[in-house]
């Protein structure tokens, strides 16, 4: 497995921010009959108003990118609140995931969980593939929302 870090996203890496968004709506995009400008700019009217909302409803989040082997290969904005912490996004470039990287993260922040004695929560559309991973770390419904799902993590009590 690569070596992941993360690094704090700076304004220099909105143009690979906005390819990692658009890489999450390549197979929804596939569908239609727009021209590949048609949905670059959807994708990038999407990304700005996704990211105002973070910014927004998330002020204290962390924003980070994630490096495999150096290499930036995704996204990771995660809040920490006083009884939980939420990962509002994490997202790997189509060429990284399946190599455990997402797996990683979400054990460490699992691990931070456990420390703080803090719940981990998610959202996920209910389509989403990833939604097998979090299942097999241990994440389990919390509330259906429609199109997304609250999934919670808790470690057990000692």
């Amino acid at each position: 497995m690569s070596t992941v870090t993360l690094r704090a996203v700076t304004d220099a890496d909105r143009d690979f921010i906005l390819s990692v968004y658009g890489s999450t709506r390549e197979d929804e995009l596939a569908t239609t009959d727009w021209s590949s400008e048609q949905k670059s700019e959807f994708c990038r009217q999407q990304f700005e108003a996704q990211d105002a909302h973070y910014r927004a409803h998330y002020p204290g989040a962390t924003y980070d990118l994630i490096l495999a082997d150096g290499v930036p290969a995704g996204r990771l904005y995660v809040d920490r609140w006083d009884r939980e912490i939420r990962i509002m996004e994490i997202t790997l470039l189509p060429v990284t995931r399946g190599r455990g990287i997402g797996s990683a993260l979400l054990r460490e922040l699992q691990e931070e969980t456990r420390e703080t004695g803090k719940l981990l929560s998610i959202h996920v559309e209910r389509f989403n593939p990833a939604l097998t991973l979090y299942q097999r770390l241990g994440f389990t419904l919390a509330e259906d929302k429609g199109v997304y799902l609250l999934l919670h993590w808790r470690a057990d009590p000692m």
